[in-house]
């Protein structure tokens, strides 16, 4: 990179003088008078184009001024015409009118029958013509016309350009002011409605009626060359006459002569079809013509005399140009030859009547004074040459002298500002500012103090917000994070790499996962593809990470995307991840603290519980003794009221039945968490399964049963299969229940932040204010107590129960009239390894004839029952206690084993354990039945060994069919 000179202030200064000044003054010097030349030539052109071009716009201004005040008048004239219009209307209709004797005087008749006025007396003429006969004509309508002659002279008063006015009706009468004697100007055979001022008016040519305006025409009563305003007189549909203002050509010509025209030009009009109409004795030099001609108004009364083809335009081949200027449109100045002249002709169009005014001006006239312009500005500029070269001698001595000045004033605090800037930068926030003359300076040492300032206050913000920023991550936010989605990657901050004990910033999203918690892991990637999917722009999830010692901790992830392609796919997402473990930890401590407000209930259900035991024993008799009558009863074709009898006491045998269940669940389900079996199940199979078994009922109720949600799809929840089946089931009985007739059932899940939520919905009547309060406490069945439908009112209780010991929550969203959804969230899980299927029991070969079946249970009626079950295919011996079954064990193994596990002596898992360390009897099927349905002893009763469980009272059917699968006869 070259070098760059540098030199002090003042000899810069003086250098910059030297090359800027001197030498351009000696090459100016030695070259001053031929560029002066020059550039006075190019001056003048300049100056003469720039007056050409002024000139142009002041002649274009001057004819659309001009243009305007002719517009002005013609609107005056045209706004007359249609008060006259109206007025001669009124009298025309004003039938009622009688003329006074003077207007009935003046009239007379010509014996060729002509109708006319014979004396002025100040008012206006009257013709009717011999073209319509006397007998036809209405000289009435003549009379009552007198009635407008006090507006004709009003109006002809008024403005001068008026030179007659006159009313021309459809049948030939004619009613003109000033007053002439007609008949000498008239043809007595004269037909108006052949005359162009009155076919110009009528339907055909004028359907707008409005007022319009005729070409230049000789007039018939003698007033010479003119043109007409004219305007349709019309009753109703019919055009009854034409009115009309007469404007003599010689008028127009006195009044465009008036017009300021600059540079000594004229003004001439000119229709719409190029007809000159008013053309001033200057212009007739230019034209050759006369604007008078030779005819005689003898001819002009004949026919209609128009002006002659030497007043059209484009008979002139010099004003072609001009004509095809005006026809295009390209402005409204041309250049033209007239009388062996350069002329210059502008125009505007006067919008009433599509005429076009011109103003011709002879180019000398123009260009006369910008001449003599040029030749004052050749003698200035030899004085300025002399002037100019005293002037340099005189500017290069002062600027040597201000050169060392100004060097001076300006090096000094320059210097001082820049040594403000040096110690600003070094963070001195506050140097002193040097003085100086020179405001700019001044204020520049002021802007870097106060610059000094603004980043001192900057500078204090900036560590403040860095330092509250700090502790607000610090506090808040375990780390930043950003995902590029085309290339799958994350980027993480420094913070959460040592937090996590991770080795790289950026990572592959598989990578990532390797740390999420298994059960947490298939949420978080339908969460990701969702996200994706549905165009949203905020992103959540909730999970568990591993940090480098595999202890999990609960990150909340929050994100927003910050950039999309063309087509809407998110390519970056950014966001932070918040550790939430204390949150959850929090939220599991407030949990148990629930469970433990409610242990003063406990004691209640510890009451309920033992005499909920206590009822099944008797229940089970009475179930089982009803099934046994029904049975019988219906093999009897003579017993029907007795099989009536026996199902009305089975069924009520079965509503004590679930209520003892119920009862007996919600009594024990706080202490009994850890008789839940926790596992990944699977959400399509769950659903699927409930469906299809409430799918019957569903059906005679004539109910639909819509599931949304697939049977296969690979996502789980951590729960109690059993217990959060029976959940779904209890919710979708209540749907049915209390649906609307035809109604729909609906049943899916969706992903949440947390979890997976599963959920029921119904179209039925929805719940009140009210009934949501109560919605949840045992026993209420909200107004439905004395219903024939079916319930006890803790279905709902236990429900809720159920899904907090599942580790999750149940809740509901319902209004009055609009039906109801209740839903239960579950921890989502991550699929169970697959494992190989074990057999839970040993077979036996079928017995041969009655099989040998040893009941231990010491209530005799339900001993009663279990032998009239199976009386069929088995016959039941029985005993009453521990030692009993234990003896009748040693002296002959039965083939199936029915066991009571609450026995008068002990347990009856004392007899499974003797049972499986006795090789002889370890083969021997066994069949719990008991009043005891606890569901912990039950999974007890199965691990020591038997192959199935039934809680008291029990259903024959079930019994029977258990019974004859263990020992072999099953299908």
């Amino acid at each position: 990179m070259p070098r760059t000179s540098r030199y002090p202030l003042r000899q810069w200064i003086w250098r910059a003088f030297v090359q800027s000044a001197l030498i351009p003054l000696v090459l100016v010097e030695s070259v001053l008078i031929t560029v002066y030349l020059l550039s006075n030539a190019a001056i003048r052109d300049a100056q003469i184009d720039y007056l050409q071009r002024s000139a142009l716009d002041d002649l274009s201004a001057a004819v659309a001024r001009e243009g305007q005040v002719i517009d002005s008048r013609l609107r005056s004239v045209e706004a007359q015409v249609q008060i006259f219009r109206d007025a001669s209307l009124q009298a025309l209709s004003n039938t009622a009118f009688e003329p006074d004797a003077l207007e009935r005087q003046r009239h007379a008749s010509t014996p060729s029958g002509v109708f006319y006025t014979r004396s002025d007396d100040g008012r206006a003429a009257s013709f009717y013509a011999n073209s319509t006969p006397p007998g036809r004509q209405d000289r009435d309508k003549a009379l009552r016309l007198s009635q407008v002659d006090p507006l004709m002279q009003s109006i002809r008063a008024a403005n001068p350009l008026v030179a007659a006015l006159y009313f021309n009706s459809w049948d030939s009468y004619n009613r003109i002011y000033p007053f002439f004697m007609t008949p000498e100007q008239y043809p007595h055979d004269m037909v108006i409605p052949d005359y162009n001022f009155y076919y110009l008016a009528d339907a055909r040519h004028n359907p707008e009626r409005k007022v319009a305006w005729t070409d230049v025409y000789l007039d018939p009563a003698g007033q010479g060359w003119m043109m007409s305003a004219v305007a349709p007189v019309y009753r109703g549909d019919f055009l009854e006459g034409v009115v009309g203002l007469d404007i003599t050509v010689g008028q127009m010509l006195t009044e465009i002569g008036e017009l300021d025209v600059p540079w000594q030009g004229y003004a001439m009009l000119v229709s719409r079809d190029h007809n000159i109409m008013a053309l001033p004795q200057a212009g007739e030099r230019d034209f050759g013509l006369r604007e008078l001609t030779e005819y005689s108004y003898a001819e002009a009364v004949r026919r209609e005399v128009l002006k002659p083809e030497d007043f059209r335009l484009d008979k002139y081949a010099d004003m072609q140009p001009l004509l095809q200027a005006m026809a295009d449109g390209q402005g409204n100045v041309q250049e033209v030859q007239l009388g062996g002249r350069n002329r210059l002709v502008a125009w505007s169009e006067i919008p009433q009547t599509g005429w076009r005014l011109l103003l011709v001006v002879d180019e000398e006239q123009i260009f006369s004074e910008t001449n003599r312009l040029a030749e004052r500005y050749l003698q200035i500029g030899y004085l300025l040459i002399a002037g100019l070269a005293l002037f340099y001698l005189l500017f290069f001595a002062w600027m040597w002298m201000r050169s060392r000045q100004l060097s001076d004033q300006l090096a000094q605090p320059i210097a001082g500002i820049s040594g403000m800037m040096r110690r600003i930068g070094q963070g001195d926030f506050h140097p002193s500012a040097p003085t100086s003359q020179i405001a700019e300076l001044t204020s520049m040492a002021q802007a870097v103090q106060h610059t000094g300032e603004q980043l001192q206050a900057s500078e204090t913000e900036r560590r403040e917000a860095q330092r509250i920023l700090e502790l607000v991550l610090e506090s808040t936010t375990e780390s930043l994070w950003e995902v590029d989605w085309p290339s799958s990657t994350i980027k993480l901050s420094g913070r959460f790499l040592k937090r996590f004990g991770l080795t790289q910033e950026r990572m592959s999203i598989g990578e990532f996962n390797q740390r999420v918690h298994p059960n947490d892991l298939e949420r978080i990637r339908h969460l990701r593809e969702l996200f994706f999917a549905s165009g949203e722009d905020q992103f959540e999830a909730e999970y568990r990470y591993a940090d480098a010692r595999g202890e999990y901790a609960w990150l909340l992830s929050r994100g927003k995307v910050l950039e999309r392609d063309a087509a809407g796919h998110v390519l970056r997402i950014a966001g932070t991840h918040v550790d939430i473990t204390r949150l959850k930890q929090a939220q599991e401590e407030l949990r148990r603290a629930s469970l433990e407000a409610q242990a003063a209930s406990q004691a209640k259900s510890r009451f309920l519980s033992s005499m909920s035991h206590e009822l099944r024993t008797p229940l089970n008799a009475i179930y089982g003794f009803g099934q046994l009558i029904e049975m019988e009863a219906q093999e009897k074709p003579d017993a029907q009221q007795e099989a009536d009898y026996a199902r009305e006491i089975v069924n009520a045998s079965r509503h004590l039945t679930s209520l003892v269940d119920d009862i007996l669940d919600l009594s024990s389900i706080e202490s009994r968490r850890q008789q839940l079996q926790l596992q990944p199940v699977a959400i399509g199979e769950l659903l699927a399964s409930c469906a299809e078994l409430i799918q019957p009922e569903v059906q005679q109720r004539h109910l639909r049963l819509d599931v949304q949600a697939e049977a296969d799809a690979p996502l789980y929840v951590q729960a109690d299969l059993r217990r959060v089946r029976q959940v779904m089931l209890n919710l979708l009985s209540n749907a049915i229940k209390y649906n609307s007739p035809q109604g729909v059932i609906r049943m899916g899940y969706e992903l949440r932040p947390g979890g997976v939520r599963l959920w029921v919905d119904d179209n039925g009547p929805g719940l009140t204010e009210e009934q949501q309060a109560q919605l949840f406490q045992p026993f209420q069945r909200l107004g439905r107590e004395n219903s024939s439908t079916p319930g006890t009112g803790i279905g709902l209780v236990l429900c809720r129960e159920l899904a907090s010991l599942m580790g999750g929550e149940m809740g509901f969203e319902s209004s009055a009239g609009h039906g109801s959804r209740f839903w239960i969230d579950l921890p989502s899980a991550a699929a169970p390894e697959p494992t190989p299927s074990a057999w839970a029991g040993n077979e036996l070969a079928a017995p041969a004839g009655q099989a040998d079946v040893l009941c231990v249970e010491d209530h005799p009626a339900s001993m009663k029952v279990a032998q009239e079950a199976l009386r069929d295919f088995a016959k039941v011996r029985g005993v009453g206690s521990v030692q009993e079954a234990l003896s009748a064990l040693t002296a002959e193994a039965p083939a199936l084993l029915i066991l009571d596990l609450d026995l008068p002596d002990g347990d009856g898992l004392q007899v499974l354990d003797v049972m499986r360390s006795d090789p002889r009897l370890r083969g021997v099927p066994v069949l719990v039945i008991s009043a005891a349905a606890n569901e912990q002893l039950f999974d007890e009763a199965r691990v020591r060994g038997a192959q199935a469980c039934l809680a008291k009272p029990f259903e024959l059917a079930e019994v029977r069919q258990l019974a004859m699968s263990l020992l072999g006869q099953g299908d």
